[in-house]
């Protein structure tokens, strides 16, 4: 990825966090935009969205993103100068909940072996003589 690509996915997110943050306040407030990746021809993007709360919360956010899509398309072309202002579609960013996963599973493998270890050592005779 060229850095022209690089440094307009970080603008785009940047100024798109900005809008739903000064003109959305109500609406976007579970919303974190955690980002953009736009083809380097600037015809289509995606946009990764973390949203706060339960699964049905995520859905009614991107219903409303895609509902105002065109909105913020706009408002975008209004703060930013670009020969093609990219077609967005928005997506969950689900690192987040996958990363939370991978340190469960993690803990769990922790818990086990001091589980382990602690009955390896209760079932060894101890080597200290008695006196």
């Amino acid at each position: 990825m060229s850095t022209r690509t690089l440094r307009v996915n970080e603008l785009i997110q940047r100024e798109l966090s900005d809008i739903l943050r000064k003109q959305y306040k109500e609406e976007a407030i579970a919303i974190t935009i955690t980002g953009v990746q736009v083809t380097p021809d600037l015809h289509e993007g995606k946009v990764f969205i973390a949203v706060t709360g339960e699964e049905e919360d995520e859905v009614k956010c991107l219903r409303w993103l895609k509902h105002n899509s065109k909105d913020f398309r706009f408002e975008l072309g209004r703060r930013i100068v670009l020969k093609h202002m990219p077609a967005f579609i928005y997506l969950l960013d689900t690192s987040t909940a996958r990363g939370n996963r991978i340190l469960g599973v993690l803990d769990d493998i922790a818990q086990a072996d001091k589980a382990r270890a602690a009955a390896k050592e209760s079932s060894e005779p101890s080597s200290k003589p008695q006196e």
